[in-house]
């Protein structure tokens, strides 16, 4: 048989291609051996402490794993690019049509692109469909659901779990210690934000499991101050922060702010059983209680469902809280307690939101709060470090816990024009009276203590200290907004249980948004 001078290249196109890639996978498999394998079996490495051995094996076996990645890469381009040559010998010429109802008919193999991953960074090899002045669609990405960038799914999984725990800086650290230089921070940060684009979607199809309806919803919101890069803060801030003129050059006068927070809102809602209690089982009488009755616990919260938000207003978190309170109670059989601190603009904001939606609300304000206005009327009647103050601040706080909020009131005022004290003496006691009688509708713990609902929001202050005290208040830490709203809102989602969920669910959204959205049909052998 006389061959064409075409046929002889192509004969020899093949026979190089199948040599190059059998000494490829040689060279692979002797250089794993004469690697990690050779290092541990040469007797050098007898004299090596147990650290040392961990180090080598630790490093050595990384790149192995990577190898053994890159090699399945390769394979797979191998594989894609046979069976894309069958097809189209096969039908005649084959295409591929994307959602720009576009029929790409080239077929080019030998298209890389550079993927960094918990084992190191590899190439992946993959066949472009092509077609004059169109975008190139590569099915191999969606075969193996390719991130957009550069960072596979589980290096950003990694950078989540580290980066909402600890500081940017310190979760490159610790990436680059497991898994070698692979990623830079600002790329970590980038897909820390990115990770967090679906939770607000992931929430909103989840289904809350029923509860019985002599159980307790119980709602409480609270805010949290977060310091911001001067982009991030709200425009009054902003205003606010160019006017402002430092009174000293090292430090804050007295009353001054430095306006470089945005404040953070934070919500909860729980189930907890009704636990009757009575006053003394919340403030032991002065002079301690006998011992003869143990104190009755109060409820405890059961399922836990955090929310935050730095960018949002806080009506909206507030709208959040409601719905999934709705999802938990959706025809509201069952009694709602909202806890919150007093702060009027909150009170607004939930009572207009309860109405919006037709629900009953039993609003409590938190019964530290009270003590907080308590002790500060304590130091105006009593000298500082004073212990009988402690008893005079529960005597007064159990007449609260009783109802008589209006006879505490008016004993505290009582008693300071008792003492004679003038108008700058009595500033603590005067903030009392009023906080009292300005919120005596919110205060009625004898009600609540005989239904057996919570009285306290430490619930909500555990969490503002959780979400947003231990990672985005550590020490020098100025945040951008769309920074800190990824931590923040991960951190919730972490704290609920909820990350692995999540992150499912993130995966499938990611899929969808990157692949499934640019290909119209898959590949077509019908030309």
């Amino acid at each position: 048989m006389i061959w064409g001078f075409e046929g002889l290249v192509a004969i020899g196109r093949v026979v190089y291609r199948a040599w190059w890639r059998r000494s490829r996978w040689v060279r692979c498999r002797r250089s794993w051996r004469g690697g990690l394998i050779r290092q541990l079996a040469d007797p050098a490495a007898a004299a090596l402490s147990h650290d040392l051995l961990e180090d080598l094996v630790a490093e050595q076996g990384r790149e192995l794993l990577r190898r053994l990645l890159q090699a399945h890469l390769d394979l797979r381009a191998m594989r894609e690019r046979r069976a894309a040559l069958r097809a189209r010998r096969g039908a005649g010429g084959a295409g591929m049509i994307g959602v720009d109802e576009v029929v790409r008919r080239r077929l080019e193999s030998g298209h890389h692109r550079q993927l960094a991953t918990i084992v190191g960074t590899v190439t992946v090899t993959r066949c472009a469909w092509r077609a004059p002045g169109a975008a190139n669609l590569y099915p191999a990405d969606a075969a193996l659901s390719l991130p957009a960038g550069r960072h596979s799914a589980g290096l950003a999984r990694l950078a989540v779990r580290e980066a909402v725990r600890g500081s940017f800086d310190a979760a490159k650290a610790a990436i680059t210690s497991r898994c070698g230089p692979v990623i830079g921070k600002r790329q970590l940060e980038e897909a820390v934000v990115a990770a967090a684009a679906d939770i607000d979607a992931f929430y909103a199809q989840q289904i809350p499991l029923p509860r019985t309806a002599e159980e307790l919803l119980v709602i409480s919101v609270d805010g949290k101050g977060v310091v911001m890069r001067p982009e991030g803060l709200r425009p009054a801030t902003r205003q606010a922060a160019e006017r402002h003129r430092a009174t000293f050059r090292t430090r804050l006068a007295s009353g001054e702010k430095p306006c470089r927070k945005r404040m953070a809102m934070l919500g909860v809602v729980y189930d907890a059983v009704p636990a009757p209690r009575r006053g003394h089982d919340v403030i032991a009488v002065p002079g301690g209680r006998s011992g003869d009755r143990p104190a009755r616990s109060g409820p405890a919260a059961r399922s836990k469902w955090l929310c935050g938000s730095v960018s949002a207003d806080p009506g909206e978190v507030i709208a959040k809280v409601f719905d999934q309170a709705e999802a938990r109670d959706p025809r509201h059989a069952r009694t709602w307690v909202v806890l919150i601190d007093g702060a009027r603009h909150q009170l607004g904001l939930i009572r207009a939101e309860a109405a919006r939606r037709g629900v009953a609300i039993h609003i409590v304000i938190d019964v530290i709060h009270v003590l907080e206005y308590l002790w500060k009327a304590a130091w105006c009647l009593h000298a500082g470090g004073d212990p009988v103050a402690e008893g005079w601040v529960a005597a007064h706080a159990l007449s609260v816990l009783a109802g008589r909020v209006e006879d505490a009131a008016a004993a505290l005022d009582a008693q300071a024009t008792a003492a004679g004290l003038g108008p700058g003496r009595r500033g603590g006691v005067d903030a009392a009276v009023r906080y009292l009688r300005g919120n005596a509708a919110f205060l009625r713990y004898d009600e609540a203590l005989v239904a057996g609902w919570p009285i306290a929001t430490g619930v909500i202050e555990g969490a503002c200290r959780h979400l947003v005290n231990d990672r985005l208040d550590i020490t020098g830490a100025r945040w951008g907004l769309a920074g800190a709203e990824a931590v923040l809102t991960l951190r919730a989602v972490i704290a609920n249980g909820d990350f692995d969920a999540y992150w499912r669910f993130h995966r499938a959204q990611e899929h969808r948004r990157v692949h499934q959205t640019r290909y119209q049909a898959e590949l077509d052998l019908t030309a």
